[in-house]
Protein backbone atom coordinates (compact mmCIF):
# COMPACT_ATOMS: atom_id res chain seq x y z
CA UNK A 1 0.00 0.00 0.00
CA UNK A 2 1.39 3.36 -0.77
CA UNK A 3 0.32 4.97 3.16
CA UNK A 4 -1.30 3.38 6.18
CA UNK A 5 -3.45 4.91 8.16
CA UNK A 6 -1.08 5.44 11.10
CA UNK A 7 2.52 5.32 11.55
CA UNK A 8 3.79 1.80 12.02
CA UNK A 9 6.19 0.99 14.45
CA UNK A 10 9.46 -0.75 13.10
CA UNK A 11 12.69 -1.27 14.85
CA UNK A 12 14.72 0.38 12.33
CA UNK A 13 18.01 -0.34 11.50
CA UNK A 14 20.21 -0.48 8.39
CA UNK A 15 19.12 -1.95 5.58
CA UNK A 16 20.91 -4.68 3.65
CA UNK A 17 20.96 -6.39 0.43
CA UNK A 18 19.59 -10.13 1.08
CA UNK A 19 19.84 -11.20 -2.71
CA UNK A 20 22.22 -13.06 -2.94
CA UNK A 21 21.67 -15.70 -5.94
CA UNK A 22 19.04 -16.07 -8.57
CA UNK A 23 17.48 -18.62 -6.49
CA UNK A 24 16.72 -15.82 -3.71
CA UNK A 25 14.43 -14.03 -6.33
CA UNK A 26 12.00 -16.21 -4.81
CA UNK A 27 11.90 -15.13 -1.47
CA UNK A 28 11.81 -11.30 -3.33
CA UNK A 29 9.12 -12.10 -5.65
CA UNK A 30 6.89 -13.41 -2.57
CA UNK A 31 8.09 -11.08 -0.02
CA UNK A 32 6.18 -7.63 1.15
CA UNK A 33 8.54 -5.65 -0.10
CA UNK A 34 7.92 -6.77 -3.96
CA UNK A 35 3.88 -6.61 -2.87
CA UNK A 36 4.55 -3.02 -1.82
CA UNK A 37 6.40 -2.01 -4.76
CA UNK A 38 3.61 -3.05 -7.06
CA UNK A 39 1.21 -1.70 -5.12
CA UNK A 40 2.70 1.90 -4.57
CA UNK A 41 3.32 2.16 -8.21
CA UNK A 42 -0.66 1.15 -9.08
CA UNK A 43 -2.08 3.50 -6.35
CA UNK A 44 0.23 6.20 -7.67
CA UNK A 45 -1.16 5.33 -11.15
CA UNK A 46 -4.31 6.05 -9.97
CA UNK A 47 -3.79 9.19 -8.08
CA UNK A 48 -2.30 10.93 -11.02
CA UNK A 49 -5.50 10.22 -13.43
CA UNK A 50 -6.45 13.30 -15.43
CA UNK A 51 -3.16 15.07 -13.64
CA UNK A 52 -0.81 18.41 -14.93
CA UNK A 53 1.76 19.54 -13.51
CA UNK A 54 1.12 23.14 -14.05
CA UNK A 55 -2.33 22.29 -11.36
CA UNK A 56 -2.30 24.17 -7.95
CA UNK A 57 -1.34 22.16 -4.89
CA UNK A 58 -0.67 22.20 -1.42
CA UNK A 59 2.64 20.76 -0.68
CA UNK A 60 3.30 19.50 3.02
CA UNK A 61 6.13 20.41 4.65
CA UNK A 62 8.33 17.64 4.54
CA UNK A 63 7.09 17.56 0.92
CA UNK A 64 8.78 20.95 0.71
CA UNK A 65 12.06 20.28 2.57
CA UNK A 66 12.68 16.73 0.65
CA UNK A 67 12.42 19.44 -2.63
CA UNK A 68 14.48 21.55 -1.12
CA UNK A 69 16.94 18.70 -0.59
CA UNK A 70 17.04 17.79 -4.15
CA UNK A 71 17.84 21.44 -4.86
CA UNK A 72 21.03 21.73 -2.35
CA UNK A 73 22.37 18.35 -3.87
CA UNK A 74 22.02 20.15 -7.44
CA UNK A 75 23.97 22.81 -6.03
CA UNK A 76 26.47 20.96 -5.01
CA UNK A 77 26.81 19.55 -8.78
CA UNK A 78 26.67 22.81 -9.82
CA UNK A 79 29.56 23.32 -7.32
CA UNK A 80 31.52 20.11 -8.81
CA UNK A 81 31.47 20.93 -12.29
CA UNK A 82 32.99 17.94 -14.60
CA UNK A 83 36.71 17.97 -15.40
CA UNK A 84 38.62 17.38 -18.60
CA UNK A 85 39.64 13.27 -19.17
CA UNK A 86 40.53 11.86 -22.03
CA UNK A 87 37.25 9.38 -21.71
CA UNK A 88 33.89 10.90 -23.02
CA UNK A 89 31.80 9.08 -20.97
CA UNK A 90 31.46 8.66 -17.16
CA UNK A 91 33.50 11.92 -15.99
CA UNK A 92 34.92 11.26 -12.72
CA UNK A 93 34.07 14.66 -11.37
CA UNK A 94 31.11 12.94 -10.39
CA UNK A 95 32.70 10.56 -7.71
CA UNK A 96 33.46 13.77 -5.72
CA UNK A 97 30.08 15.03 -6.23
CA UNK A 98 28.87 11.69 -4.74
CA UNK A 99 31.01 12.12 -1.49
CA UNK A 100 29.75 15.43 -1.22
CA UNK A 101 25.83 13.88 -1.62
CA UNK A 102 26.91 11.47 1.41
CA UNK A 103 28.11 13.49 3.51
CA UNK A 104 24.89 15.50 3.53
CA UNK A 105 22.03 13.49 3.21
CA UNK A 106 21.38 12.44 6.17
CA UNK A 107 21.06 15.83 7.89
CA UNK A 108 18.60 16.88 5.08
CA UNK A 109 16.85 14.01 5.64
CA UNK A 110 16.82 14.56 9.69
CA UNK A 111 16.07 18.21 8.80
CA UNK A 112 12.74 17.06 6.66
CA UNK A 113 10.43 14.57 8.39
CA UNK A 114 9.19 14.77 12.02
CA UNK A 115 10.92 14.31 14.99
CA UNK A 116 9.05 11.48 16.02
CA UNK A 117 10.43 9.61 12.89
CA UNK A 118 13.97 10.58 13.67
CA UNK A 119 15.08 7.32 14.61
CA UNK A 120 14.80 6.37 10.91
CA UNK A 121 17.07 8.58 9.02
CA UNK A 122 19.69 5.93 9.08
CA UNK A 123 17.18 3.66 7.19
CA UNK A 124 15.70 6.27 5.04
CA UNK A 125 18.92 7.77 4.22
CA UNK A 126 20.32 4.22 2.03
CA UNK A 127 17.14 4.35 -0.03
CA UNK A 128 18.32 8.06 -0.57
CA UNK A 129 21.42 8.07 -1.50
CA UNK A 130 21.16 4.84 -3.80
CA UNK A 131 18.98 6.81 -5.90
CA UNK A 132 21.36 9.11 -8.08
CA UNK A 133 23.76 6.28 -9.41
CA UNK A 134 26.70 4.30 -9.03
CA UNK A 135 30.00 6.04 -7.80
CA UNK A 136 32.74 3.71 -8.86
CA UNK A 137 30.64 2.52 -12.40
CA UNK A 138 29.74 6.34 -12.97
CA UNK A 139 26.24 5.14 -14.43
CA UNK A 140 22.58 5.24 -13.61
CA UNK A 141 19.43 2.94 -14.26
CA UNK A 142 16.23 1.86 -13.25
CA UNK A 143 17.70 0.01 -10.09
CA UNK A 144 18.59 3.93 -8.89
CA UNK A 145 15.12 5.02 -9.66
CA UNK A 146 13.77 2.14 -7.34
CA UNK A 147 15.76 2.71 -4.99
CA UNK A 148 14.16 6.34 -4.80
CA UNK A 149 10.79 5.20 -5.31
CA UNK A 150 11.47 2.66 -2.25
CA UNK A 151 12.72 5.89 -0.64
CA UNK A 152 9.33 7.50 -1.01
CA UNK A 153 7.51 4.15 -0.27
CA UNK A 154 9.20 4.18 3.03
CA UNK A 155 8.00 7.92 3.91
CA UNK A 156 4.22 6.88 3.66
CA UNK A 157 4.99 3.23 5.14
CA UNK A 158 6.10 5.20 8.45
CA UNK A 159 3.35 7.99 8.64
CA UNK A 160 5.62 10.69 7.27
CA UNK A 161 3.99 11.19 4.44
CA UNK A 162 -0.28 10.41 3.66
CA UNK A 163 -2.33 9.25 1.11
CA UNK A 164 -3.41 12.76 0.72
CA UNK A 165 -0.26 14.41 -0.32
CA UNK A 166 0.12 11.53 -3.33
CA UNK A 167 -0.29 14.00 -6.11
CA UNK A 168 1.75 16.43 -4.72
CA UNK A 169 4.05 13.43 -4.25
CA UNK A 170 4.31 12.35 -7.74
CA UNK A 171 3.45 15.73 -9.92
CA UNK A 172 6.17 17.87 -7.32
CA UNK A 173 8.52 15.51 -5.52
CA UNK A 174 9.24 12.89 -7.62
CA UNK A 175 9.14 15.17 -11.03
CA UNK A 176 11.86 17.67 -8.78
CA UNK A 177 14.41 14.09 -8.69
CA UNK A 178 13.64 13.34 -12.14
CA UNK A 179 14.74 16.55 -13.31
CA UNK A 180 17.67 16.18 -11.19
CA UNK A 181 18.87 12.78 -12.05
CA UNK A 182 18.77 13.85 -15.84
CA UNK A 183 21.17 16.88 -15.04
CA UNK A 184 23.81 14.63 -13.63
CA UNK A 185 23.39 12.23 -16.15
CA UNK A 186 24.11 15.28 -18.66
CA UNK A 187 26.70 16.86 -16.39
CA UNK A 188 28.76 13.73 -15.73
CA UNK A 189 28.01 11.67 -19.17
CA UNK A 190 27.15 9.06 -16.90
CA UNK A 191 26.53 5.40 -18.70
CA UNK A 192 23.51 3.77 -18.50
CA UNK A 193 22.92 0.97 -15.99
CA UNK A 194 21.69 -2.52 -17.52
CA UNK A 195 20.63 -0.64 -20.49
CA UNK A 196 19.17 -3.17 -23.21
CA UNK A 197 19.41 -0.51 -25.96
CA UNK A 198 17.41 0.27 -28.29
CA UNK A 199 14.85 -2.27 -27.23
CA UNK A 200 14.70 -0.98 -23.76
CA UNK A 201 11.92 2.22 -22.71
CA UNK A 202 13.94 4.62 -22.09
CA UNK A 203 18.10 4.18 -21.37
CA UNK A 204 17.71 5.45 -17.35
CA UNK A 205 13.85 5.62 -16.36
CA UNK A 206 11.14 3.64 -16.66
CA UNK A 207 8.45 4.65 -13.35
CA UNK A 208 7.48 8.43 -15.49
CA UNK A 209 6.99 6.59 -18.09
CA UNK A 210 4.03 4.59 -16.15
CA UNK A 211 2.82 7.36 -14.03
CA UNK A 212 3.12 9.64 -17.06
CA UNK A 213 0.79 7.00 -19.12
CA UNK A 214 -1.96 7.19 -16.17
CA UNK A 215 -1.82 11.04 -16.08
CA UNK A 216 -2.58 10.87 -19.73
CA UNK A 217 -5.37 7.83 -19.40
CA UNK A 218 -7.96 10.83 -18.21
CA UNK A 219 -9.57 14.03 -20.19
CA UNK A 220 -5.69 13.49 -22.25
CA UNK A 221 -5.43 16.27 -25.05
CA UNK A 222 -3.50 14.14 -27.22
CA UNK A 223 -3.83 10.40 -28.30
CA UNK A 224 -0.88 8.03 -28.03
CA UNK A 225 -0.11 8.48 -31.95
CA UNK A 226 1.14 12.02 -31.57
CA UNK A 227 3.28 11.74 -28.24
CA UNK A 228 6.46 11.77 -30.91
CA UNK A 229 5.23 14.56 -33.04
CA UNK A 230 7.44 17.48 -32.30
CA UNK A 231 4.93 19.82 -32.00
CA UNK A 232 3.17 18.28 -29.57
CA UNK A 233 6.10 17.45 -27.56
CA UNK A 234 6.61 21.55 -27.58
CA UNK A 235 3.53 21.79 -25.84
CA UNK A 236 2.95 19.88 -23.61
CA UNK A 237 6.63 18.81 -22.41
CA UNK A 238 5.52 20.80 -19.07
CA UNK A 239 2.46 19.31 -18.37
CA UNK A 240 2.88 15.69 -18.28
CA UNK A 241 5.90 12.99 -17.24
CA UNK A 242 5.36 11.12 -20.31
CA UNK A 243 6.10 14.03 -22.73
CA UNK A 244 8.57 15.10 -20.66
CA UNK A 245 10.56 11.53 -21.07
CA UNK A 246 10.14 12.07 -24.86
CA UNK A 247 11.32 15.50 -24.91
CA UNK A 248 14.57 14.25 -22.78
CA UNK A 249 14.90 11.56 -25.27
CA UNK A 250 14.75 14.31 -28.33
CA UNK A 251 17.45 15.92 -26.52
CA UNK A 252 20.21 13.52 -25.97
CA UNK A 253 19.46 11.20 -28.73
CA UNK A 254 19.83 12.11 -32.23
CA UNK A 255 18.26 10.23 -35.83
CA UNK A 256 15.15 8.64 -36.15
CA UNK A 257 12.77 8.18 -33.03
CA UNK A 258 12.11 4.38 -34.49
CA UNK A 259 15.60 3.48 -34.45
CA UNK A 260 17.29 4.99 -31.02
CA UNK A 261 13.59 3.93 -29.32
CA UNK A 262 12.32 1.70 -31.24
CA UNK A 263 9.97 0.40 -27.92
CA UNK A 264 8.35 3.73 -27.59
CA UNK A 265 7.84 3.94 -31.18
CA UNK A 266 6.02 0.61 -31.12
CA UNK A 267 4.05 1.89 -27.96
CA UNK A 268 2.96 4.86 -30.04
CA UNK A 269 0.26 2.40 -32.14
CA UNK A 270 -1.56 1.28 -28.76
CA UNK A 271 -5.07 2.61 -29.12
CA UNK A 272 -5.47 4.23 -25.11
CA UNK A 273 -2.90 5.96 -22.73
CA UNK A 274 -5.05 3.66 -20.10
CA UNK A 275 -3.77 0.44 -21.95
CA UNK A 276 -0.45 1.70 -22.13
CA UNK A 277 -0.37 2.48 -18.35
CA UNK A 278 -1.59 -1.49 -17.68
CA UNK A 279 0.63 -2.36 -20.17
CA UNK A 280 3.81 -0.88 -18.83
CA UNK A 281 3.22 -1.44 -15.52
CA UNK A 282 3.45 -5.33 -16.52
CA UNK A 283 6.45 -4.62 -18.05
CA UNK A 284 7.89 -3.31 -15.30
CA UNK A 285 7.26 -6.43 -13.14
CA UNK A 286 9.24 -8.26 -15.77
CA UNK A 287 12.01 -5.59 -17.26
CA UNK A 288 12.98 -4.22 -13.28
CA UNK A 289 11.58 -6.04 -10.83
CA UNK A 290 11.98 -9.45 -11.78
CA UNK A 291 15.61 -9.04 -13.00
CA UNK A 292 18.62 -10.60 -10.81
CA UNK A 293 20.69 -8.00 -11.45
CA UNK A 294 18.72 -5.41 -10.81
CA UNK A 295 17.35 -6.31 -7.38
CA UNK A 296 20.75 -8.10 -6.24
CA UNK A 297 21.26 -4.67 -5.50
CA UNK A 298 18.17 -3.71 -3.42
CA UNK A 299 18.17 -2.95 0.35
CA UNK A 300 15.70 -4.50 3.17
CA UNK A 301 15.20 -3.28 6.45
CA UNK A 302 12.33 -2.90 8.67
CA UNK A 303 10.22 -1.26 7.08
CA UNK A 304 10.49 -2.92 3.28
CA UNK A 305 11.17 -6.80 4.51
CA UNK A 306 11.83 -9.89 2.67
CA UNK A 307 8.90 -11.57 4.74
CA UNK A 308 6.84 -13.41 2.90
CA UNK A 309 2.75 -12.27 2.28
CA UNK A 310 0.23 -14.77 3.09
CA UNK A 311 -0.57 -17.52 1.05
CA UNK A 312 -3.69 -16.14 -1.78
CA UNK A 313 -2.96 -12.35 -1.23
CA UNK A 314 -3.71 -11.13 -4.26
CA UNK A 315 -1.35 -7.69 -5.44
CA UNK A 316 -2.98 -4.67 -4.68
CA UNK A 317 -5.97 -3.62 -6.73
CA UNK A 318 -5.91 0.51 -7.66
CA UNK A 319 -9.14 2.29 -7.06
CA UNK A 320 -10.88 3.55 -9.98
CA UNK A 321 -9.75 0.72 -12.53
CA UNK A 322 -6.95 1.34 -14.73
CA UNK A 323 -5.38 -1.42 -13.48
CA UNK A 324 -7.12 -4.85 -12.83
CA UNK A 325 -7.36 -6.79 -9.70
CA UNK A 326 -4.59 -9.75 -10.44
CA UNK A 327 -2.44 -12.35 -8.57
CA UNK A 328 1.13 -12.59 -9.04
CA UNK A 329 0.86 -14.79 -12.02
CA UNK A 330 -1.12 -12.87 -14.15
CA UNK A 331 1.30 -10.26 -14.58
CA UNK A 332 4.41 -12.60 -15.36
CA UNK A 333 4.44 -12.13 -19.35
CA UNK A 334 5.60 -8.31 -20.61
CA UNK A 335 2.82 -6.68 -22.93
CA UNK A 336 3.79 -6.79 -26.42
CA UNK A 337 3.45 -3.22 -28.28
CA UNK A 338 2.67 -3.98 -31.36
CA UNK A 339 0.40 -2.76 -33.96
CA UNK A 340 -2.04 -5.93 -33.87
CA UNK A 341 -3.13 -4.46 -29.82
CA UNK A 342 -3.91 -1.44 -31.58
CA UNK A 343 -6.48 -3.06 -33.80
Amino acid sequence: MATSDAPAKYAYKIPEKLIKTRADMELWERSEAYYDVFGFISSMCVALQGTKQSQPLELSPIIEKLIEALKRLEQLAIETPPVDQPARFGNIAFRSWFQKMQGETAKLIEQAIPEHLKDAVPELNVYFQESFGNATRIDYGTGHELSFIMFLMCLFKIGAIERKDEVAVGLRLFVQYLNFVRKLQVTYRMEPAGSHGVWSLDDFQFVPFIWGSAQLAVRSPIEPAQFIEDNIIDVYRKEYMFVSCIDYIRQVKTGHFAEHSNQLWSISAVPSWAKISTGLIKMYQKEVMSKFPVIQHVYFGSILTLTPVKPGKMLPSPRLGILPRVNLATVAAPPKFDAAESK
